[in-house]
């Protein structure tokens, strides 16, 4: 049963957009693949929701394996597609979480520039 022992490379580790082109190239791969954590029950690796629910993080290891003699080659391809950052091999980081917007955290409105803040005295009713 082949398998390969990878270190996660991505910035983000292995969530959102990263683990999208992973459990993409591991599907078109048609073979039955699993990915985890060394001595854990490991998941589907063509499943994006087993996949992120791992939570696995960069430089964490992880096991591919599959039953099939023949997918040396996808389980090769697989490893080296964990072991690049996919984050900046597009040319993209991951973003740092949105923190309060300057005055209060009122952004203004989208349609006419004007504040979207809503206070007691400004609900109008007809």
């Amino acid at each position: 049963m082949p398998r390969r022992l990878v270190t996660i490379a991505s910035a983000s580790g292995l969530h959102a957009r990263p683990a999208s082109l992973f459990t993409r190239a591991a599907a078109a791969t048609g073979h039955e693949i699993t990915i985890g954590r060394p001595d854990e029950e490991p998941v589907d690796a063509s499943s994006i929701l087993l996949v992120m629910s791992l939570g696995l993080s960069r430089d964490e290891d992880v096991v591919l394996e599959s039953h099939a003699l023949e997918a040396e080659t996808a389980l090769d391809d697989l490893a080296a597609l964990l072991g690049t950052d996919l984050d900046a091999a597009r040319g993209r980081r991951p973003r740092a979480a949105p923190g309060p917007t300057p005055g209060g955290g009122h952004r203004p409105s989208r349609r006419s520039g004007t504040s979207s803040r809503i206070t007691r005295g400004d609900a109008r009713t007809h």
